[in-house]
């Protein structure tokens, strides 16, 4: 069905070449028209990351002869959508649970084959899942029945030392490896309607390789992430888990309690502040139950920091104590300030 290409400029090691049928050929112009996929860069960008950022020219040949995506919603179809457009796969597949949403994709240009079956996978040199939390593990071992042995499968979900724990076993020994990873981008809105090729551009994406992860995947996976656009970072899935319980998880929980404290006549009075404030809070519930659930621990934690950090407040309120308060919003504007 094609050549093995061991040459090592393809940057991502063993790849099958094959020959994509005309039809399902996508060529960028054609999804960008689509799609309204050209944007403007964003300028509010940090200059730290500018700093990160590695030298990543679009590659002159695909990176990858077949990319699989399973769950082309709004990230796996910015992934799609990214690497159809820097040229880093040649061919990409989707795996999903709705053939009219799968078909949907492909008319969009977003994929060239879609499918219910994980078999669509198995000639993919690399397969990143993109579906709710608990729900990746099953997925990713599903692939690793499929997949060539020399093939890589990580996913972009939020929680990692669960997951890590669970497909410690899929360490490249005996057939295809799992290492995770983390985008950090991604919006409220649902679906590949809102796919964006520059999603990741200048984002951080951690990966979060176990003790037993091969330096060769390792280096595979931070160049195609590199080549999507994005700043890559290094963390244990422990680390990761704990960062994100503090920078993510409880940011989204404190936004979803402070918009379920609202009540309807607080809505009429409510501006800029308040949307800005509960924004997240609009996140799909759906996928944000299992995040909760999987990284309950660290989340606790956060919590119980912050619910000091209120009482400290609380307490200045409690005595007027002005320059209490003062003290608090001037820590509190220094680091927000920091944030970029």
């Amino acid at each position: 069905d094609g050549i093995r290409d061991r040459s090592p400029s393809r940057g991502l090691g063993d790849v099958y070449k094959r020959q994509v049928p005309t039809r399902c050929r996508r060529t960028p112009a054609t999804v960008t028209g689509r799609l309204g996929w050209l944007r403007s860069g964003d300028s509010s960008t940090s200059h730290r990351l500018d700093s990160l950022m590695p030298d990543s020219p679009t590659p002159s040949e695909p990176l990858l002869a077949t990319l699989a995506i399973t769950g082309v919603g709004l990230i796996g179809g910015s992934i799609a959508a990214a690497a159809r457009q820097r040229h880093v796969a040649e061919r990409i597949v989707g795996i999903g649970r709705t053939e009219k949403r799968l078909a949907d994709a492909i008319e969009a240009g977003l994929i060239d084959e879609g499918s219910t079956d994980v078999a669509v996978a198995a000639d993919a040199d690399l397969a990143v899942v993109c579906t709710p939390v608990d729900r990746i593990a099953q997925d990713v071992r599903s692939l690793a029945a499929v997949m060539p042995e020399t093939s890589l499968m990580t996913d972009a979900g939020s929680t990692k030392r669960a997951l890590c724990q669970e497909l410690t076993d899929l360490d490249g020994t005996h057939g295809p490896a799992f290492i995770g990873s983390h985008p950090l981008a991604g919006s409220t809105r649902q679906g590949f309607e809102h796919a964006n090729p520059d999603l990741f551009d200048h984002k951080v994406c951690v990966l979060t390789p176990q003790a037993n992860a091969d330096p060769a995947q390792m280096a595979r996976l931070e160049t195609f992430w590199k080549a999507l656009g994005a700043v890559v970072l290094r963390r244990t899935p422990e680390e990761h888990d704990q960062a994100l319980a503090r920078t993510s998880h409880l940011p989204h929980l404190v936004a979803a309690a402070l918009a379920g404290s609202l009540s309807e006549e607080d809505t009429q009075l409510s501006a800029t502040g308040l949307r800005d404030t509960t924004r997240i809070a609009a996140g799909d519930p759906s996928l944000w139950v299992p995040i909760f659930q999987h990284n309950s621990s660290a989340i606790t934690t956060a919590l119980a920091r912050f619910q000091a950090q209120l009482e400290e407040f609380s307490d200045g309120l409690r005595r007027d104590d002005g320059c209490a308060l003062q003290k608090l919003l001037e820590e509190a504007k220094r680091k927000r300030d920091g944030l970029g």
